[in-house]
């Protein structure tokens, strides 16, 4: 974990900066701990969470390889935003995190902007170093200031067995009620799983940016949803009756509840 006093400003597009005094990630060498699924909401690569209250109160994400893991909070009024980033789009992603913490939450007198970013690794294609300086870059054109709190990726979140490198760590959670960021895990990653896992695979480039570095269950999890594309291969009709949406809300007990129909 980086620590130090240095600060940057750049020529943002309306005089925004991204500035970055240090900051620190708790438990960030020590094995994690599982979020509670009661009152999570897990994401993996894709569009991000936002969240200010409500039955939610821990955002995480994980099994990050070469990808990075957003967090972008403000202080004064909570809202907060998780995203795993893949680098395939990064500069359209980081306006869209930005839009979701504006569009979420009521405008806030005091507090600031804050960003954590973790994961990647050294890795032999260089494609974690790559996301590392697009993610910094783009948020450094944002028209608001923003505050790097938490800088663990690439090489200061890379650790070597055998000659391989891995990360060190793969998920992070932040709970959006007193802000506190640690290394976590998922067990539970929250409804229609495999027709997410699904849809990201379908959509993407490759199975892995970085096979050797994949954590134990990632072979399973690859197998599972290839049986599920195989068993679902024209979904619309079947998952999606009369082409409508599948919704679920958390209920007072912080469980996911269907609210619309489908199998």
């Amino acid at each position: 974990m980086a620590r130090g006093g240095a600060k940057r400003s750049g020529a943002g597009r309306g005089g925004g900066r991204l500035t970055w005094p240090g900051g620190g990630l708790d438990d960030a060498t020590a094995g994690g701990r599982p979020a509670r699924p009661s009152a999570t909401v897990g994401c993996g690569a894709g569009p991000g969470a936002p969240a200010s209250g409500g039955s939610v109160s821990i955002l995480g994400s994980d099994d990050a390889t070469t990808c990075h893991i957003v967090v972008l909070r403000h202080t004064g009024n909570g809202a907060t935003c998780l995203t795993h980033c893949d680098g395939s789009d990064t500069k359209a992603e980081v306006p869209l995190i930005m839009s979701s913490i504006k569009s979420f939450s009521e405008p806030a007198e005091c507090g600031r902007l804050e960003v954590h970013l973790v994961g990647g690794f050294s890795d032999d294609r260089q494609l974690s170093q790559k996301l590392t300086h697009q993610l910094l870059s783009e948020f450094d054109k944002q028209d608001d200031d923003i505050h790097l709190v938490t800088l663990c990726v690439t090489e200061l979140n890379d650790r070597e067995e055998n000659e391989n490198h891995f990360p060190i760590i793969y998920g992070i959670a932040v709970n959006i009620k007193t802000a506190e960021i640690y290394r976590a895990s998922f067990q539970d990653r929250g409804p229609e799983e495999q027709l997410r896992a699904a849809r990201a695979l379908a959509g993407g480039p490759s199975l892995s940016t970085s096979p050797l570095a994949e954590p134990p269950h990632f072979v399973e999890h690859i197998r599972s949803t290839l049986m599920f594309l195989k068993k679902f291969p024209s979904p619309e009709n079947i998952l999606f009756p009369g082409n409508k949406a599948l919704l679920y809300k958390k209920n007072k007990d912080g469980l996911w509840e269907k609210i619309s129909p489908g199998s």
